[in-house]
């Protein structure tokens, strides 16, 4: 997944990555319960703060999701409605799930040395791998290319970090808060509620959340 750097990060030991405020970095491993994600930028591979990066949204990331979760969102779905969630049996790693419409298959996703592949074609990024395969079949068998779900707002958010502006318009929220989304349909500028108050914050400070 890619990731839009929110501040900067100077390394202070071996195994972190420095990056700027703005760069987009690749994010290779997710550990749970973990300050910290492995990502790689410019050919570098390190450690960076989680708090300190967000996420490009997009609405066929699910995350954690089981298998048997991801079949139950997809059975009946029209063929190659997919999603893609981290993988149960490899953490670290991701799974992507399709519908054939009758069933749902699902396809680990194989990485090593910075590549993301399925079957033979090797991507730099989970994203790549996704927009190929949309024009490309996943399937052996019959063909079956990947469709975005079905079109659909966020509701809620997860604040990123904490968000405390002098101006009493914005919304102020913590590391962790949920934000119901009132607006979002601005680049620069989203509404929410949040704490009993409404008001407005950039959404770059939070990961929409679509499931």
């Amino acid at each position: 997944m890619e990731a839009v750097a929110l501040f900067s990060f100077a390394a202070s030991e071996a195994d972190e990555l420095s990056f700027q405020k703005g760069d987009i970095v690749k994010v290779t491993e997710m550990e749970e319960d973990s300050c910290w994600y492995t990502a790689e930028m410019e050919g570098k591979r390190g450690y960076v703060p989680q708090n300190y990066i967000s996420l490009l949204p997009h609405p066929w990331f699910a995350g954690p999701v089981s298998r048997l979760e991801a079949e139950r969102r997809l059975h009946w779905r029209d063929s190659g409605t997919f999603l893609v969630r981290e993988s149960e049996s490899a953490p670290g790693e991701f799974s992507v799930s399709v519908s054939y419409g009758d069933r749902v298959e699902h396809f680990r996703v194989l990485e090593g040395g910075g590549q993301y592949c399925i079957w033979d074609e090797s991507f730099s990024s989970l994203n790549r791998l996704v927009d190929f395969y949309k024009t490309h079949s996943i399937a052996v068998e019959k063909v079956v290319r990947l469709r975005d779900p079905p079109s659909e707002k966020p509701r809620l958010a997860h604040a990123l970090c904490d968000y405390a502006p002098p101006h009493t318009a914005h919304l102020h929220f913590l590391r962790g808060d949920l934000i119901d989304l009132l607006d979002c349909s601005g680049s620069r500028c989203w509404r929410g509620r949040c704490r009993g108050r409404v008001g407005v914050f950039p959404p770059q400070y939070v990961q929409p959340l679509y499931h």
